[in-house]
């Protein structure tokens, strides 16, 4: 899936501009952000398990051939056929023809944001196949025609009440009672007969386990045994830095994944994919394909600025308390991935020149590393994209000019005290009641919302007059 069309600009002014998305936003980030902190609290162990989950994605980068080797060995020796991409449209192409050869009129997937990354969902709706979403709130996001907004909440850009609507217009046997339990049955009566009479399923996979072939896959809700056990064919799509090396490494890193991702302490369901059904099995697929997908990611390998990224288990923490994530939410960054991760990652896949606007739609405050269950410096990878975009010539001649002035001011002290000093008399001259509603220059802020005013003198003659300091 390449990035909107649409500028980040215009797509953050239609965010900002809406109310219920706003309010929607809150309830998902402020609830995740309480329950993360209550899990940590519980979990004193969190720093060491922080450590050692670093160490082990580390370790994993520093051998990834030997791992991958290792992972598709067991995996063959399991039973599965393993496949490789090295684009996201050749990993679409591998997925739609294996479906075309089990001759699938419906196939069930398993929420996947390396899915959405491929352009899965897309794609096999252009091959004429019948595409069920199996997750709930990935069946929001299909029948509202959207994209995921979130990677752990796909559909947290809709409040309940759209998400009553949509049930009790699209399902047969809609609810009747505003309850979240009535929706929930709702949906579940919707989908019943899709997952038992689908052809193929398709999943993702939270970890590959290099020393078995095994795929492991975390959800909350069981959709994922129900959607992979029924059908004929499984399809597993993964990215290549989902390895691990064995059973404890993925379980000590689900430790992380799941307080960070939910607050909880495990998932409901925790599930291990090894191969087709075997002879006296009662259920499982009768064939079983894992498709590798690069799609970048060893292009990140080979840059020291970039590697750091392939340690991410895709949590969602750094979005969940970015102040920029939660005043616009995910539709407005454009590509699969939202956030701070997203802003690192959108630029691999759909080039800097494209996406230059997504590292700069951050404050630098830090705290995306400081929640990271395995401390990716996200902050320094923004200001690297930061840097190169700088470098290669792609801030437009306005930024670039702008930067001029302000470097020949900054450069200056007496001149910069001066500016501050006259730009702090001028925005008071604006403030009414502690806030800015309109300024000129400051349209693009007081747009969506009001500036705060400043209170007193500038922080330089603050800090000289000894305003402050402990006596």
């Amino acid at each position: 899936m390449h990035t909107s069309i649409l500028s980040f600009r215009a797509r953050a002014d239609v965010a900002l501009s809406d109310p219920k998305l706003k309010l929607a936003i809150d309830r998902t980030t402020g609830t995740a952000e309480r329950k993360r902190a209550a899990a940590l609290a519980a979990f004193p162990q969190f720093d060491a398990a922080r450590d050692r989950g670093k160490r082990i994605k580390d370790h994993v980068i520093e051998h990834f051939d030997h791992y991958l080797l290792e992972f598709e060995r067991n995996a063959i020796a399991s039973g599965a056929q393993v496949h490789w991409a090295s684009t996201a449209d050749e990993a679409s192409r591998i997925v739609v023809d294996l479906c075309r050869k089990a001759n699938a009129k419906r196939v069930t997937r398993v929420k996947s944001m390396l899915g959405e990354e491929i352009g899965l969902p897309h794609a096999l709706d252009a091959a004429g196949i019948e595409r069920v979403e199996t997750d709930l709130a990935e069946h929001i996001v299909q029948l509202g025609g959207d994209r995921p907004s979130h990677i752990v909440w796909p559909s947290m850009h809709r409040t309940r009440e759209q998400v009553s609507e949509m049930f009790k217009q699209a399902h047969r046997v809609p609810h009747t009672e505003e309850t979240i339990e009535a929706m929930v049955d709702s949906a579940r009566r919707e989908l019943r007969d899709k997952f038992l009479s689908a052809d193929v399923s398709i999943s993702g996979a939270n970890f590959l386990l290099a020393d078995t072939g095994a795929t492991c896959t975390v959800t909350n809700e069981g959709n994922a045994e129900l959607t992979t056990s029924p059908p004929r064919m499984h399809i597993v799509t993964a990215g290549i830095e989902k390895l691990v090396p064995s059973l404890p490494h993925a379980f000590a890193l689900l430790r992380l994944l799941v307080r960070s991702a939910t607050g909880a302490d495990v998932t409901q369901y925790t599930t291990f994919h090894c191969g087709p059904k075997k002879p006296g099995d009662l259920d499982g697929p009768e064939e079983f394909h894992i498709v590798l997908v690069d799609n970048g990611r060893t292009k990140m390998l080979a840059e020291a600025g970039l590697r750091e990224m392939l340690r991410c288990i895709r949590c969602g923490a750094c979005m969940n308390h970015c102040v920029v994530f939660r005043q616009m939410g995910g539709h407005a960054y454009g590509g699969t991935y939202p956030g701070p991760m997203g802003a690192v990652l959108t630029p691999v896949f759909d080039g800097l020149e494209q996406t230059r606007d997504l590292p700069h739609a951050c404050t630098l405050n830090g705290k995306c590393q400081e929640v990271c269950p395995v401390d990716i410096p996200l902050p320094t990878l923004l200001r690297g994209w930061r840097d190169r975009s700088w470098r290669e010539g792609l801030e437009p001649a306005a930024m670039r000019f702008g930067m001029g002035i302000f470097t020949f001011v900054a450069s200056r002290p007496w001149l910069y005290k001066l500016g501050a000093s006259v730009a702090v008399r001028a925005m008071r001259l604006f403030g009414r009641g502690g806030r800015i509603r309109s300024m000129p220059g400051l349209g693009a802020w007081t747009e969506h919302r009001d500036f705060p005013a400043p209170e007193g003198r500038t922080f330089m003659a603050r800090y000289a007059s000894g305003e402050g300091r402990q006596k």
